[in-house]
């Protein structure tokens, strides 16, 4: 979401508001010191290229490819009173594993503008939106290449395999007005469907389909109202889901002075809509819902009487209090039932304790499916940390394994990775980072996913803190 402030001042507000909104920000203070500055979440000062990885266990030899992550890590110190955790400059963190060994650890910043001044070097090529051009939130493969992404107007920047940035690029100049976070990769198709939002236009989103040459071939627009922000969306046979949820563009934070524009509206009604893959905005099916915001979906699936099953990490509320990052007092693992013929919405409660970033063997992304895999989290924290346990949950028969870390190591988001072609659906890997708070370290942890709770296959040591970040992805070496 990075640059947000900077789009929506431009696009909706009057050089009066703009100029009020800068001087708040200029003279903003903070009675507290900002948590997304400090303890782990300190920014990395330096970027690093590291050969001698300690290893323990064995890397799977047949997992070959790069593990990058992408998160936000201001490269000059933020006021703290307006530094807000989505707006920190991209920063990727990668391991390159190849053949039972960990080549290489390298951190790198997306070369914006802001940060290529900053190191005294010539901007990187490419197009932007307007001045953003941070894409700081996931990093994903598609089309043979490497994409860094962010939601909200700016565009994609394309990643060398070392994680430098090559150019800023929106598709290959097929891409209009705004992109996600989070594209979702039809196993069928090989396309990535995304539902789309730009902070300059509060009365529309957009359904982006990138085709499998790395180029939009459809941009379909679906009215709103309020400019909601909608951080991830999922697909169906049928559809895809539109979550239209109470946290809106807000005036008066921007006036304000906030880093972030974004706040909980309780008078925007909540609703879901199913909107069909190739059909026009307007035949989007409405689905009414109690107020909730959903960060990130699991998966969904048609089931045989044509109702749509979510599942999703609910937070009751988002952006209702905390100035800095997210923070909810309460977020479940729930099951949303969709049903487009009487426009309503069912939830229930799969696990409550709290808990984010949830993935599923992706090769089943919109078909019925039975393991996810989650973070805890510890909802009231205003440090959005885990705490420091991985779920593993069933969805068949109910069970779920917990795996604990132990005190001072927490895990961000894991993904999962098959261990051949044909693999199962929990036949695989588990990959993700763990920050070791107590050794001022951060594990590459690979589990096997059938038994997360057991010793580990192998952990790659990083000797020093990677701060938090958001998403990632195992890209494959292009031979596998």
């Amino acid at each position: 979401m990075a640059s947000v402030v900077e789009g929506v001042i431009r696009g909706v507000v009057g050089a009066g508001v703009e100029a009020v909104a800068a001087f708040n920000r200029r003279h903003r203070t903070a009675k507290d010191p900002n948590p997304y500055l400090m303890g782990v979440h300190t920014p990395m000062k330096t970027e690093e290229t590291l050969t001698e990885l300690k290893v323990t266990g064995e890397i799977p030899a047949g997992l070959n490819g790069l593990y990058v992550r992408n998160g936000p890590n201001p490269l000059k110190a933020p006021n703290p009173a307006t530094h807000h955790w989505f707006l920190g400059d991209a920063m990727l963190h990668g391991v390159r594993l190849q053949d039972g060994r960990a080549l290489w650890y390298r951190n790198r910043w997306v070369r914006s503008e802001r940060v290529s001044r900053a190191l005294g070097e010539t901007p990187a090529p490419g197009v932007r939106n307007g001045h953003q051009d941070n894409p700081n939130t996931n990093v994903i493969g598609h089309a043979g290449r490497i994409w860094a992404i962010v939601e909200a107007g700016g565009y994609p920047a394309e990643i060398s395999d070392t994680l430098e940035t090559l150019r800023h690029n929106p598709f290959d100049g097929s891409l209009e007005t705004a992109y996600s976070a989070h594209p979702h990769l039809d196993p069928e198709t090989g396309e990535q469907h995304a539902i789309c939002y730009y902070g300059r236009d509060q009365s529309t989103v957009w359904h982006v389909v990138v085709g499998t040459d790395g180029r939009v071939r459809r941009r379909e627009p679906v009215a709103v109202r309020n400019g909601p922000s909608i951080h991830d969306c999922m697909i169906t046979r049928r559809f895809v889901a539109v979550m239209d949820l109470p946290v809106t563009f807000s005036m008066a934070a921007l006036v304000s002075g906030a880093g972030f524009p974004y706040r909980w509206n309780p008078a925007h009604q909540a609703r879901i809509g199913l909107l069909p893959r190739e059909g026009a905005g307007s035949d989007i099916i409405w689905c009414d819902l109690d107020p909730c915001y959903i960060f990130h979906v699991a998966n969904a699936y048609e089931r045989e009487d044509g109702a749509v099953v979510m599942d999703a990490c609910v937070h009751e509320t988002m952006f209702s209090n905390d100035p800095f990052g997210p923070g909810s007092p309460d977020l479940r693992f729930e099951r949303l039932v969709i049903d487009p013929v009487s426009r309503s919405v069912t939830r229930t409660v799969l696990d409550a304790d709290p808990q984010e970033f949830p993935r599923i063997d992706e090769r089943l992304t919109g078909q019925a499916y039975r393991f996810a895999y989650s973070v805890g989290s510890l909802a009231s924290s205003n440090a959005s940390l885990s705490d420091g346990r991985l779920l593993r949950h069933d969805l068949q028969t109910g069970e779920r394994q917990i795996r604990e870390f132990g005190p001072g190591r927490y895990p961000g988001e894991f993904v999962f990775v098959p261990s051949h072609p044909g693999a199962a659906e929990d036949e695989g890997w588990l990959i993700g980072f763990v920050i070791d708070e107590t050794h001022s370290t951060t594990d590459l942890v690979i589990l096997e996913a059938r038994h997360i709770a057991g010793e580990a296959v192998a952990t790659v040591t990083i000797p020093h803190v990677i701060p938090p970040g958001f998403h990632g992805n195992f890209i494959p070496t292009a031979s596998d």
